[in-house]
């Protein structure tokens, strides 16, 4: 699994104890790291970071994770953004997806889910985009019924189950059912994934 030693990945989280813990995962995964204490920190310094991607938990004080993804964008940044989110801020990770970022992975997460996201996002910096990506995510699309297309609207919006149940008028097990359907449906392994599939076939309508 190990990287090109030209790519770096940069760790921020305000919490010592998370970033430490992740830095140990990361390297001993065979990945340069750079950690960081907040976002202004990151910012200090990553015009001479070079290549590499972003590992950022999305809710910090001072500068969160939406704030740091507007700076990196309006500075030109290429580096690819992972989001570390807890359940409450997915509305936050999907507004950070439409805004470009590459994925994100709510807590508590499984260790070989953060290291395939890394290997994935260093990769993509050299990766050719794939046309027919958002072709393939509207077909699935067309295949689900009107009903599904209420309840994936409102996963992309980053909606609870439970909110999505009241807003449609339904009970939580029948949203757990259609979300499950859905995610089948769709082939999609994470809701991140979904959101990105979504995303990208939304570009072509």
């Amino acid at each position: 699994m190990t990287m090109p030693n030209t790519m770096t990945v940069h760790l921020i989280d305000d919490d010592d104890g998370v970033r430490e813990a992740l830095t140990i995962l990361l390297t001993e995964g065979g990945f340069t790291v750079r950690s960081y204490r907040s976002g202004t920190d990151f910012l200090a310094t990553f015009e001479t970071a070079g290549r590499g991607c972003i590992v950022s938990d999305i809710r910090m004080p001072g500068i969160d994770g939406l704030e740091l993804q507007q700076r990196l964008k309006a500075s030109k940044s290429s580096f690819p953004l992972i989001f570390i989110t807890g359940h409450g801020d997915i509305q936050m990770a999907v507004q950070a997806m439409r805004e470009g970022a590459l994925n994100f992975i709510e807590k508590p997460f499984d260790d070989n889910l953060l290291m395939d996201a890394v290997q994935s996002a260093l990769k993509s910096l050299d990766a050719r985009p794939v046309s027919n990506e958002a072709a393939a995510a509207k077909a699935h699309m067309d295949t689900l019924t009107p009903r599904e297309r209420e309840v994936l609207d409102c996963l992309v919006q980053g909606k609870p189950n439970k909110i999505t149940a009241l807003d449609l008028g339904m009970s939580i097990r029948t949203v757990e059912v259609h979300r499950a359907r859905i995610m089948q449906k769709m082939d999609a392994n994470s809701l991140s994934e979904l959101v990105r599939m979504v995303l990208s076939a939304q570009a072509l309508i």
